[in-house]
């Protein structure tokens, strides 16, 4: 196997994987922006607050439980933030596990890729793709989970609602939304309402849920339920205005997601022309392409397509992408 064909293999795969990464993002979803504005907003409303999370008790006692060794890893803070993404994720492996595995992956994948090209440029490719992997999925788990839990949340804020208004407190609210919905919208809520009970007041309960589900529309209920605990007021009624600007915002994102399903599919068809028509000459005129993938010229033309591809798709996934 020549290294212009390797070259254009690598061109292949790694167009086709971030263009299908690009593809598989909603069109709406937080911004970095608002995620740095919720960020601020998570910090301002945690000043102030001097009780410790539950949380935060809960991953002491798990640190507790770790040996000398592991403890000393888990407590790193890039294993810290990556015990936070895997919560967020919804599992429940090590952190330092995770990033063991990718070491190990990306070792094997060196080695074999190495062995079978005996190409420096691809076998870094593939190496970084393999390191990257566990943690693309983690990202991958968190977004989707996520989003699940957005979409539950109008039906347990109007699950409180009728619950308030039936006379229950607010705490026995969010008990109801825990036995009654399933996860992840109801394991957050049974972690909040535990919060409660274990001693925390309802500010740092719900800024514990926000901190577990950085999301805006977290952000709009916690929000509402602290101004309403200091400055009074109609819970169930707020919530019941909450819980309309969510659905409304959810029909608009999907409102978008329709209107943009052309756009997105003319994406793939122009990505996709320069390799099937590559695969055509290959098939019906190979002798063309010697020049191509031979050629130092056509090596470095084809280094240029792979880096065009990586520009493409990350403009790509900002155009498609709309902060609502």
């Amino acid at each position: 196997m020549t290294d212009g064909l390797v070259l254009f293999i690598a061109v292949v795969f790694t167009a086709v994987f971030l263009l299908s990464q690009t593809m598989i993002i909603p069109v709406f979803g937080e911004s970095r922006k608002a995620r740095k504005r919720l960020k601020k907003r998570l910090s301002e409303l945690e000043q102030g607050t001097e009780a410790e999370s539950f949380s935060s008790l809960l991953r002491e006692k798990y640190l507790r439980n770790l040996s000398p060794w592991e403890k000393s890893l888990e407590s790193l803070p890039a294993m810290q933030a990556l015990s936070m993404m895997i919560e967020q994720a919804g599992f429940t492996i090590l952190a330092y596990r995770v990033a063991l595995i990718a070491v190990v992956l990306s070792v094997i994948t060196s080695a074999a890729t190495f062995v079978l090209t005996n190409h420096m440029l691809v076998t870094i490719m593939a190496t970084a793709f393999a390191g990257a992997l566990p943690f693309l999925v983690i990202m991958k788990a968190r977004a989707k989970r996520i989003l699940l839990l957005e979409e539950q949340l109008p039906e347990a804020i109007d699950m409180m609602k009728r619950a308030l208004r039936a006379g229950h407190p607010f705490s026995g609210s969010l008990k109801l939304v825990s036995e009654e919905m399933s996860d992840p919208v109801g394991k957050e809520f049974k972690t909040t309402f535990a919060d409660l009970n274990y001693g925390n007041d309802v500010r740092r309960a719900m800024l514990g849920m926000l901190q577990r589900i950085p999301s805006v529309p977290v952000m709009a209920f916690v929000t509402c339920v602290l101004v309403q605990k200091e400055t009074g007021g109609n819970l169930a009624e707020i919530l019941e205005q909450i819980s309309a600007v969510i659905r409304g915002r959810f029909r608009l994102e999907r409102k978008i997601k329709t209107l943009s399903a052309e756009g997105r599919l003319s994406v793939w068809v122009l990505a996709m022309v320069p390799l099937v028509l590559f695969a055509v000459i290959w098939i019906t005129t190979p002798d063309y392409l010697p020049t191509l993938i031979e050629n130092d010229i056509g090596q470095k033309l084809i280094v240029f397509g792979l880096v065009a591809a990586v520009i493409g798709s990350i403009w790509i996934r900002k155009i498609i992408r709309i902060d609502v």
